[in-house]
Protein backbone atom coordinates (compact mmCIF):
# COMPACT_ATOMS: atom_id res chain seq x y z
CA UNK A 1 0.00 0.00 0.00
CA UNK A 2 1.64 3.08 -0.87
CA UNK A 3 0.09 6.47 0.35
CA UNK A 4 1.12 10.36 -0.23
CA UNK A 5 3.90 11.70 1.82
CA UNK A 6 1.56 14.96 3.29
CA UNK A 7 -1.29 12.08 4.44
CA UNK A 8 -1.23 10.05 7.78
CA UNK A 9 -2.49 6.78 7.77
CA UNK A 10 -3.97 4.87 10.89
CA UNK A 11 -4.37 1.09 10.89
CA UNK A 12 -6.93 -0.17 13.05
CA UNK A 13 -9.28 -3.25 13.51
CA UNK A 14 -12.92 -3.35 13.41
CA UNK A 15 -14.73 -4.08 16.66
CA UNK A 16 -13.92 -2.99 20.31
CA UNK A 17 -10.51 -1.54 19.25
CA UNK A 18 -11.97 0.46 16.83
CA UNK A 19 -14.53 1.91 18.92
CA UNK A 20 -12.50 2.74 21.73
CA UNK A 21 -10.04 4.46 19.80
CA UNK A 22 -13.24 6.68 18.63
CA UNK A 23 -12.69 9.16 22.06
CA UNK A 24 -8.90 9.48 21.54
CA UNK A 25 -8.94 10.35 17.91
CA UNK A 26 -12.15 13.25 18.83
CA UNK A 27 -9.52 14.58 21.31
CA UNK A 28 -6.69 14.99 18.41
CA UNK A 29 -9.90 16.68 16.91
CA UNK A 30 -10.11 13.78 14.48
CA UNK A 31 -13.82 11.97 13.16
CA UNK A 32 -13.88 9.06 11.41
CA UNK A 33 -16.55 9.73 9.01
CA UNK A 34 -18.11 6.74 7.83
CA UNK A 35 -18.87 3.10 10.36
CA UNK A 36 -16.64 0.33 9.54
CA UNK A 37 -19.68 -1.86 10.03
CA UNK A 38 -21.88 -0.57 7.77
CA UNK A 39 -19.70 0.61 4.86
CA UNK A 40 -17.78 -1.56 2.44
CA UNK A 41 -14.64 0.53 2.32
CA UNK A 42 -11.90 -0.61 3.88
CA UNK A 43 -9.86 2.96 3.95
CA UNK A 44 -11.59 4.92 5.49
CA UNK A 45 -11.88 9.17 5.58
CA UNK A 46 -11.83 11.46 8.42
CA UNK A 47 -12.60 15.06 8.94
CA UNK A 48 -8.92 15.53 8.44
CA UNK A 49 -7.96 15.68 4.87
CA UNK A 50 -4.66 14.27 5.69
CA UNK A 51 -5.26 11.84 7.92
CA UNK A 52 -7.66 8.56 7.19
CA UNK A 53 -7.73 4.68 8.43
CA UNK A 54 -7.24 1.55 7.10
CA UNK A 55 -8.80 -1.41 8.28
CA UNK A 56 -7.47 -4.24 8.84
CA UNK A 57 -7.21 -7.66 11.08
CA UNK A 58 -5.99 -6.98 14.47
CA UNK A 59 -2.83 -9.67 13.98
CA UNK A 60 -2.40 -7.53 10.98
CA UNK A 61 -1.94 -4.02 12.45
CA UNK A 62 1.59 -4.28 13.66
CA UNK A 63 2.70 -5.82 10.29
CA UNK A 64 1.05 -2.75 8.44
CA UNK A 65 2.99 -0.10 10.85
CA UNK A 66 6.45 -2.07 10.95
CA UNK A 67 6.27 -1.67 6.88
CA UNK A 68 4.77 1.23 6.02
CA UNK A 69 1.36 0.60 5.09
CA UNK A 70 0.02 2.75 8.03
CA UNK A 71 2.10 5.41 9.70
CA UNK A 72 0.87 4.43 13.10
CA UNK A 73 -1.66 1.90 14.71
CA UNK A 74 -3.88 0.47 17.88
CA UNK A 75 -3.05 -2.89 18.71
CA UNK A 76 -3.27 -5.27 21.82
CA UNK A 77 -0.68 -5.96 24.02
CA UNK A 78 -1.07 -9.84 23.26
CA UNK A 79 -0.72 -8.86 19.30
CA UNK A 80 2.54 -7.29 19.58
CA UNK A 81 4.37 -9.45 21.93
CA UNK A 82 3.34 -12.17 19.06
CA UNK A 83 4.76 -10.04 16.57
CA UNK A 84 8.11 -9.16 18.25
CA UNK A 85 7.54 -5.35 18.02
CA UNK A 86 10.25 -5.13 15.60
CA UNK A 87 10.75 -1.58 13.98
CA UNK A 88 8.00 -0.37 15.70
CA UNK A 89 7.95 2.78 18.25
CA UNK A 90 5.50 1.94 21.34
CA UNK A 91 4.66 5.38 22.68
CA UNK A 92 1.45 4.88 25.02
CA UNK A 93 -0.45 2.72 26.91
CA UNK A 94 -3.66 3.51 25.08
CA UNK A 95 -6.03 1.58 28.48
CA UNK A 96 -8.55 0.49 25.98
CA UNK A 97 -9.67 -2.67 25.20
CA UNK A 98 -8.69 -3.89 28.61
CA UNK A 99 -8.91 -8.35 28.92
CA UNK A 100 -6.68 -10.79 30.14
CA UNK A 101 -4.85 -13.80 28.52
CA UNK A 102 -5.47 -17.18 30.67
CA UNK A 103 -5.65 -21.00 30.58
CA UNK A 104 -8.67 -22.43 30.64
CA UNK A 105 -10.04 -26.12 30.85
CA UNK A 106 -13.04 -28.19 30.41
CA UNK A 107 -15.00 -27.58 34.05
CA UNK A 108 -14.12 -31.59 34.71
CA UNK A 109 -10.29 -31.33 34.00
CA UNK A 110 -8.30 -31.44 36.59
CA UNK A 111 -5.67 -28.99 35.98
CA UNK A 112 -3.56 -28.67 39.02
CA UNK A 113 -3.13 -32.40 39.46
CA UNK A 114 -2.14 -32.87 36.09
CA UNK A 115 0.24 -30.15 36.57
CA UNK A 116 1.94 -31.30 40.11
CA UNK A 117 1.99 -34.46 37.97
CA UNK A 118 4.17 -33.21 35.52
CA UNK A 119 1.47 -34.26 32.60
CA UNK A 120 2.13 -32.99 29.28
CA UNK A 121 -0.78 -31.06 28.29
CA UNK A 122 -1.83 -30.27 25.14
CA UNK A 123 -2.66 -26.30 24.63
CA UNK A 124 -4.48 -25.15 21.67
CA UNK A 125 -3.95 -21.47 21.27
CA UNK A 126 -3.32 -19.09 18.76
CA UNK A 127 -0.84 -16.93 21.20
CA UNK A 128 1.91 -19.35 21.07
CA UNK A 129 4.67 -17.40 21.73
CA UNK A 130 3.12 -15.94 25.04
CA UNK A 131 1.85 -19.78 25.73
CA UNK A 132 5.06 -21.16 25.43
CA UNK A 133 6.89 -18.56 27.38
CA UNK A 134 4.42 -18.92 30.42
CA UNK A 135 4.67 -23.06 30.40
CA UNK A 136 8.05 -23.48 30.08
CA UNK A 137 8.41 -20.54 33.31
CA UNK A 138 6.39 -23.27 35.31
CA UNK A 139 8.38 -26.44 33.94
CA UNK A 140 4.78 -27.84 32.34
CA UNK A 141 6.03 -29.61 29.35
CA UNK A 142 3.11 -28.58 26.45
CA UNK A 143 2.34 -29.85 22.85
CA UNK A 144 0.90 -26.58 21.51
CA UNK A 145 -1.93 -26.24 18.60
CA UNK A 146 -2.37 -23.26 16.67
CA UNK A 147 -5.80 -22.45 16.36
CA UNK A 148 -7.16 -19.46 14.89
CA UNK A 149 -10.73 -19.28 16.37
CA UNK A 150 -13.33 -21.13 18.16
CA UNK A 151 -10.67 -22.08 20.83
CA UNK A 152 -13.37 -23.27 23.17
CA UNK A 153 -13.74 -26.03 20.85
CA UNK A 154 -10.97 -27.71 21.50
CA UNK A 155 -11.21 -28.99 25.08
CA UNK A 156 -14.59 -30.09 24.16
CA UNK A 157 -13.44 -31.96 21.37
CA UNK A 158 -10.52 -33.86 22.73
CA UNK A 159 -8.13 -31.64 20.55
CA UNK A 160 -6.35 -30.42 23.60
CA UNK A 161 -6.42 -30.60 27.57
CA UNK A 162 -6.38 -26.55 27.92
CA UNK A 163 -6.73 -23.17 25.42
CA UNK A 164 -4.85 -20.08 26.29
CA UNK A 165 -6.89 -17.26 24.90
CA UNK A 166 -8.20 -14.14 25.55
CA UNK A 167 -10.84 -13.37 28.21
CA UNK A 168 -12.46 -10.58 28.96
CA UNK A 169 -16.04 -11.42 31.14
CA UNK A 170 -16.06 -15.34 30.84
CA UNK A 171 -19.40 -15.55 29.77
CA UNK A 172 -18.00 -17.69 26.24
CA UNK A 173 -16.20 -19.89 28.47
CA UNK A 174 -18.85 -20.87 31.05
CA UNK A 175 -21.51 -21.23 28.39
CA UNK A 176 -19.14 -23.89 27.02
CA UNK A 177 -18.95 -25.09 30.67
CA UNK A 178 -14.85 -24.33 30.55
CA UNK A 179 -13.32 -22.42 33.73
CA UNK A 180 -10.81 -20.09 33.92
CA UNK A 181 -7.76 -21.91 36.23
CA UNK A 182 -4.94 -19.60 35.35
CA UNK A 183 -4.31 -16.12 34.38
CA UNK A 184 -1.40 -14.91 32.53
CA UNK A 185 -1.44 -11.32 31.84
CA UNK A 186 -3.47 -8.27 31.50
CA UNK A 187 -4.33 -6.70 28.28
CA UNK A 188 -4.85 -3.28 26.76
CA UNK A 189 -4.32 -1.51 23.32
CA UNK A 190 -1.13 0.70 22.87
CA UNK A 191 -0.45 3.01 20.37
CA UNK A 192 2.40 2.20 17.57
CA UNK A 193 4.23 4.10 15.27
CA UNK A 194 6.42 3.16 12.74
CA UNK A 195 10.34 4.94 12.79
CA UNK A 196 10.70 6.10 9.61
CA UNK A 197 7.43 8.00 9.64
CA UNK A 198 7.94 9.29 13.28
CA UNK A 199 10.97 11.22 11.62
CA UNK A 200 9.26 12.20 8.36
CA UNK A 201 6.28 13.63 9.64
CA UNK A 202 7.43 14.40 12.91
CA UNK A 203 4.67 17.20 13.80
CA UNK A 204 1.45 15.93 12.91
CA UNK A 205 2.40 12.19 14.73
CA UNK A 206 3.51 14.35 17.67
CA UNK A 207 0.62 16.00 17.73
CA UNK A 208 -1.98 12.72 17.69
CA UNK A 209 0.38 11.27 20.19
CA UNK A 210 0.28 14.13 22.74
CA UNK A 211 -3.96 14.53 22.11
CA UNK A 212 -4.17 10.43 22.86
CA UNK A 213 -1.49 11.10 25.64
CA UNK A 214 -4.03 13.74 27.61
CA UNK A 215 -6.96 11.55 26.54
CA UNK A 216 -5.62 8.33 28.38
CA UNK A 217 -8.02 7.41 31.47
CA UNK A 218 -6.24 7.58 34.44
CA UNK A 219 -5.66 4.06 36.18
Amino acid sequence: MTQPMNTLTLALSKGRIFEETLPLLAAAGIEVLEDPEKSRKLILPTNQPHVRVVLVRASDVPTYVQYGGADLGVTGKDTLIEHGGQGLFQPLDLRIARCRVSVAVRSDFDYARAVKQGSRLKVATKYTSIARDFFAAKGVHVDMIKLYGSMELAPLTGLADAIVDLVSTGNTLKANHLVEVERIMDISSHLVVNQAALKLKQAPLRRIIDAFAGAIAPE
